[in-house]
């Protein structure tokens, strides 16, 4: 590339040819890429359009491209990072990408703490951090704790939690399916593996190939972490508390509010995210 790239002329090359690659949106593919190349929000990326970027920029970029066609590896793993309920987290393979359907989780904790003079909270399967670490940053009177079964996950939480500079959440090496937490809280939150072993096979290659699957499956029937939850749930709770769970899609959310009916949990709703689907229950001790 010896002739000068403007950030409008890489702009005009990546549409084409991410869509030529048969990517639905080639404008966000190369919007996220220099957004994250250029660590400035996407009102910049047109307001310096005219800006050249130099050879180191390029080589970067290029190697990004290259392993987004190739590969069809997630953004968020090829850039490092993500973006969850307006803060930038570290991420890599060994934790799953945060959603914006999990920010759901997050609005409803707040909307309840209002209650409670200083909430304990736990986020079971914290992965990056970002639930635990969003919760500790929006309700800065809480203490939060954050638990993974995965070494490599609690490192990356950690990082997050150094970067965004959050004095008030901790993490803990935990597998939940064989021990409990010894405090107990006023919220336990958790969005758990869920994708059944079956449905695994069904998933797209962007995800099946590169996220953890311990992050997403249980391997089993896709329920497994909320019998879990549901049975000892009311152990880590304080009276009144709150469990506030992501659920999957269709009929897998009436089979999770079957789960914590049976064992009498009180209060309990499943709320809709913005598409109207099933996808958070709350229930209370």
């Amino acid at each position: 590339m010896s002739k000068t790239w403007r950030i409008i002329d890489i702009i005009n090359w990546a549409e084409k040819y991410f869509s030529q690659n048969q990517f639905t949106n080639p404008k966000l593919e190369i919007e996220w890429l220099l957004r994250s190349l250029l660590k400035c929000n996407k009102l910049d990326i047109y307001l310096r359009f005219e800006e050249p970027l130099d050879s180191k920029q390029l080589l970067v970029l290029r190697s990004w491209i290259k392993r987004r066609v190739k590969n069809n590896e997630p953004l968020q793993y090829i850039t490092g990072s993500c973006e969850f309920y307006g803060r930038r987290y570290i991420v890599n393979s060994k934790v799953l990408i945060p959603r914006q359907e999990t920010e759901r989780l997050i609005d409803i904790v707040i909307d309840k703490s209002n209650l409670v003079v200083k909430p304990y909270i736990i986020d079971v399967g914290t992965g990056s951090g970002c639930i635990a670490s969003t919760l500790a940053l929006e309700i800065s009177k809480a203490n939060v704790f954050g638990i993974d079964i995965s070494s490599d996950a609690i490192k990356i939480a950690e990082e997050n939690k150094f970067r965004l500079s959050v004095k008030n959440v901790f993490f803990y090496e935990m597998n939940i399916l064989m021990d409990i937490p010894s405090k107990t809280y006023d919220f336990l939150i958790s969005n758990p593996p869920y994708v059944s072993q079956n449905e695994m096979k069904n998933l797209s290659d962007e995800i099946k190939n590169f996220e953890p699957h311990i992050a997403l499956t249980d391997f089993s029937d896709g329920l497994i972490f909320y019998r879990r939850l549901g049975e000892i749930g009311k152990k880590m709770l304080k009276i009144n508390g709150w469990i506030v769970i992501e659920v999957g899609r269709r009929e897998h959310s009436s089979k999770v509010y079957s789960i914590f009916k049976n064992l009498h949990y009180r209060n309990l709703e499943l709320i809709k995210d913005f598409n109207g689907d099933n996808r958070v229950l709350i229930a209370q001790a």
